[in-house]
């Protein structure tokens, strides 16, 4: 499932890729493989750790894994094939159902969007038209989210189930309607059709808060999970202070045009260390976790809403952030 970087996100050929993300262990032991996907929400706290040393100081050695979305990360995680993953708000369903643990949260993300070919100009319009999606994505949760603020279902269109890359190519070509996909893709599918049409958006959507996070396998090594904490909290507290910086190093990592990820930063919102640990101690993160599960829930994704206790491991990520 690798792909390149830069493709990825901007043209979308598929090749093969790795990132160059080394430390040495002290203890000799194995290096972590740590899934991402290749945009600034994916990848940026992996490019920081990196340039800081952060991997070094924390005795732990790194091999970075591209992934196209985050459900393939979990079943990765669970067949033992990778350590770590970062995952959109749509694949939150699957550690809400106990397949992975969450370990941090990383930023709020209003990147998703259904799109539509010339013409469509509402959800209503999509009636039995063709809809791509990628399952288990926050494309696919955007484009329930849409349904029910319209008043129709899944029923009501024609859903086509295909993975992000062939979502652009079929859009271009005109094989389908519409589809719930995210920025930095639908800068890609603009260049294609400039007149599409944006019928719906996270950003509208008041009600929601869509966090992305990192997760772990479902039952995970504390003291490796604690060390691992403190990467990412030094690195995320280094994005927020240095928020340019931190998109020319993105943008370097993923050989990509710094603006494009600017674009694509635009789109989150990013908070220190110190604020995720007063909102997971203040009940904050749960209330966020609740009402995504509450959308899986009417989804069917999931039979009824956790307690986010049982899948994000905040007490250890706030003790992380003590010591």
């Amino acid at each position: 499932m690798s792909m390149s970087r830069r493709d990825f996100i901007y043209t979308l050929s598929a090749t093969g890729a790795a990132l160059s993300l080394g430390a040495c262990s002290a203890d000799g032991g194995s290096a972590i493989r740590f899934g991402y996907i290749a945009d600034y929400n994916g990848a940026s706290l992996l490019a920081i750790a990196d340039k800081q040393g952060l991997w070094k100081k924390h005795d732990l050695t790194v091999e970075p894994k591209v992934f196209v979305n985050g459900p393939v990360q979990i079943q990765a995680l669970g067949t033992g094939n990778l350590d770590y993953g970062y995952i959109g708000p749509g694949a939150l369903w699957q550690p809400a159902s106990g397949k992975a643990t969450i370990v941090a949260i990383n930023t709020l993300a209003y990147a998703d969007r259904v799109i539509a070919r010339p013409g469509i100009n509402s959800m209503r319009d999509l009636k039995g038209k063709k809809v791509g999606v990628p399952e288990g994505t926050s494309g696919e949760m955007v484009l329930n989210l849409a349904l029910q603020q319209a008043g129709m279902t899944m029923k009501d269109i024609s859903k086509v189930a295909m993975d992000a890359p062939t979502i652009v190519s079929a859009f271009a070509s005109g094989q389908i309607d519409g589809a719930g996909i995210w920025y930095p893709l639908i800068d890609t599918i603009k260049e294609k059709v400039p007149k599409m049409k944006e019928v719906a958006s996270t950003e509208d959507m008041h009600d929601h808060i869509f966090p992305t996070v990192f997760v772990s396998a479902a039952k995970g090594k504390a003291e490796r999970d604690r060390k691992v904490m403190k990467v990412l909290q030094e690195a995320n507290d280094w994005r927020a202070a240095h928020p340019k910086e931190s998109i020319a190093l993105t943008a370097k990592l993923l050989k990509a045009d710094e603006a494009k990820v600017a674009a694509d930063a635009a789109h989150v919102k990013t908070m220190t260390t110190a604020e995720l640990v007063a909102k997971t101690k203040d009940g904050t993160v749960d209330k966020w976790l609740d009402g995504m599960s509450d959308v899986f829930v009417r989804t069917g994704q999931l039979k009824k809403s956790p307690d986010p206790s049982t899948f994000y491991a905040g007490d250890l990520y706030t003790k992380a952030a003590a010591r």
